[in-house]
């Protein structure tokens, strides 16, 4: 349970100074459409940063492994998507841009193992 909440508040705290970053320090050097790929990262972290805390508190009301993978899987999202779309949006790097859908797809089993384990166990 603590490590998803210490999870949770790293990831919020960073989504909020990456978007601060991007909306201040960004602005006017990459292009609009760079700048909106740098919001899609930042929202999506904070997203499933929300997520990391509703897996925290199930995690702490039951023990089920489903829950477990899922807020792993939130976290190997944050860093497959979010973070691959950091690096693409201000340097243009195709390659990160082919990772970025495995992040996609780690949050969407995510949210699929947290359904099995709410249906499951609760």
């Amino acid at each position: 349970m603590k490590l998803f909440l210490i999870l949770g508040i790293l990831n919020g705290f960073l989504a909020v100074t990456l978007g601060a970053f991007g909306a201040h320090g960004l602005d006017g050097k990459v292009s609009d459409s760079a700048l909106k790929i740098w919001e899609k990262a930042v929202n999506y972290q904070m997203f499933h940063t929300m997520a990391l805390f509703l897996t925290a508190f199930l995690v702490g009301k039951v023990q089920a492994s489903s829950i477990t993978t899922a807020g792993w899987l939130f976290f190997v999202g944050i860093l497959l998507f979010s973070g691959t779309l950091y690096i693409y949006a201000p340097t243009g790097i195709k390659v990160f841009a082919m990772i970025t859908p495995i992040g996609g797809l780690a949050f969407l089993i995510g949210w699929l193992f947290l359904g099995y384990g709410i249906i499951k166990y609760l």
